[in-house]
């Protein structure tokens, strides 16, 4: 089995930051891409960020020059810095993990229960 636990969320004021977690653990033979979405009320859920297992990065244009996605190959475990947050920004923030899975060789895609930000004065 593969799990996908995010952490970080939180209440923020606007201006403020924020650093996302999303750790996977389990079968895993590789983690390869591994992106960030979230989802407003009422909204569809969105990509956010996404990053390769080389570390390219591409980011949502609502997001450019705010937040900064990485992450730690060893643990692995991808981050999402969130600077200058907006309110706009509130949603429930999801990873999304591409997994290569031990002695099978399947790839698959895990979620994680996701993680609430909240962006209010």
């Amino acid at each position: 089995q593969v799990q996908v636990v995010e952490s970080g969320g939180g209440l923020v004021q606007p201006g403020g930051s924020l650093r996302l977690s999303c750790a996977a653990s389990g079968i895993i033979s590789s983690l390869n891409a591994m992106d960030w979405y979230r989802q407003a009320p009422g909204e569809e859920r969105e990509l956010v960020a996404t990053i390769t297992s080389g570390g390219s990065a591409n980011y949502a244009d609502s997001v450019k020059g705010r937040f900064t996605i990485s992450r730690d190959n060893a643990k692995n475990t991808v981050y999402l810095q969130m600077n200058s947050l907006k309110p706009e920004d509130t949603a429930v923030y999801y990873c999304n993990a591409k997994v290569t899975i031990k002695y099978t060789g399947l790839s698959l895609n895990y979620w994680g229960q996701g993680t609430q930000v909240t962006v209010s004065s």
